[in-house]
């Protein structure tokens, strides 16, 4: 629509509401999918918990750089004994203790909240028939079943299982011109969050699972032909494609 109204030579509201009639009139705008009220508050939950993890782990990094600069490296330490270890490194440096603790403070909440709102998610998933069937799937997991459920709303509106994966941008693009027709990496169009989620459920599958399935065995052939970032996304795709029936 910015592309058509800057087209025009003289540029005032009522010629820009003239040109946005003329383009609702052609048909080149598509009614949009509103969502559910549920799906929505399930879309916050989801949302809110990874803006706490986010800011968690900025924190978490920022300690770990700053302390860094005092020659004290924090090293390889779970979530639970993060705080201890940073504690037991500027023990006896009472001016980074100052600094440090505010820091621990907000970390300590932020981990609190993110741990009550993933308790209130997995309560979610436990009691949700369709969240639980999509878990049968390899390499899926709550946050990937509830962000999928939210996502996909009502099934009724795509007209079959393979359009999901368009809807998520997971489909090669298309260039075509005249002689020339290439196709490029994937759309990228849709749900950036449940793209991500997808691609990270594929990668776990393909990678770190050490239990076999026949979807690992499929893109395990892709990987041998194409390329390891190419079967991942295949088989984000075909995870995308494969969930849609359970949905019903």
């Amino acid at each position: 629509m910015r592309a058509v109204l800057k087209a025009q030579i003289n540029k005032t509201d009522r010629n820009d509401a003239r040109g946005i009639a003329q383009m609702m009139r052609a048909g080149l705008y598509r009614p949009v999918h509103v969502k559910t009220l549920r799906s929505q508050k399930l879309r916050m939950l989801l949302t809110h918990r990874k803006l706490l993890q986010s800011k968690a782990i900025a924190i978490e990094n920022d300690l770990r750089a700053t302390l860094r600069n005092f020659g004290l490296k924090v090293g390889v330490v779970g979530t639970v004994k993060f705080e201890a270890r940073i504690k037991e490194l500027v023990e006896n440096l009472t001016d980074l203790v100052v600094l440090v603790e505010p820091l621990l403070v907000v970390r300590r909440v932020l981990r609190e909240q993110i741990g009550i709102l993933h308790r209130r998610l997995l309560a979610i998933v436990r009691d949700d028939e369709v969240c639980r069937r999509l878990m049968t799937v390899p390499g899926v997991g709550p946050v990937v079943a509830l962000t999928y459920r939210a996502t996909v709303d009502l099934p009724s509106r795509f007209r079959n299982s393979k359009a999901v994966g368009a809807v998520f941008g997971l489909t090669p693009s298309q260039h075509q011109s005249g002689e020339s027709d290439r196709t490029g990496g994937i759309s990228r169009c849709g749900d950036q969050v449940m793209r991500t989620m997808l691609y990270e459920a594929a990668q776990i599958l393909l990678v770190r699972s050490t239990k076999w399935s026949w979807l690992k065995a499929w893109a395990m052939q892709i990987a041998r032909r194409r390329g390891m970032k190419k079967a991942i996304v295949s088989l984000a795709r075909r995870l995308a494609c494969d969930h849609a029936p359970h949905l019903g």
